[in-house]
């Protein structure tokens, strides 16, 4: 594949679609399978709690990897991801109930890195419940 968006075709300020992820338990669980992390943290409300927690947490990395999408699902391309980066500044706590979290993301075109390899810089801003969850949330993506 390749990536479906022109480098000629965006600037900084490009915005990308915004999305928003749903995060309930039942996706926590097949994600722990997924990932092989059992921590229980992610799925036993007690554990949480007794580790000081407010409630069951969304793993880090499903977290990231569902921010990342909005780059991805963009480009038209995964394979267009060239670099990704974040700092883990709040988890997103996921109640047990019928709404669960919600992961909220914008993304848009910092910088043009590169006329010749057509790079260019995606911040994306990643928050749950009001709160930023993601922090120096950064993408590079080569562009067609």
């Amino acid at each position: 594949m390749t990536a479906q968006v022109a480098y000629a075709d965006v600037e900084p300020g490009t915005e990308l679609p915004s999305r928003s992820f749903p995060v309930d338990r039942a996706r926590l669980v097949r994600y722990a399978g997924a990932s092989g992390d059992f921590n229980p943290i992610h799925w036993n409300e007690r554990f949480a709690r007794d580790v000081g927690l407010p409630d069951v947490i969304a793993h880090g990395m499903f977290t990231m990897a569902e921010a990342a999408r909005v780059v991805t699902d963009w480009t038209g391309d995964p394979g267009a991801l060239v670099e990704y980066g974040v700092r883990f500044t709040k988890p997103v706590v996921v109640p047990d109930d019928e709404e669960g979290a919600v992961i909220e993301v914008a993304a848009k075109v910092a910088k043009k890195l590169d006329d010749e390899e057509r790079t260019v810089q995606i911040d994306l801003t990643v928050t749950s419940a009001g709160t930023k969850v993601l922090g120096m949330s950064r993408a590079v993506v080569r562009l067609a």
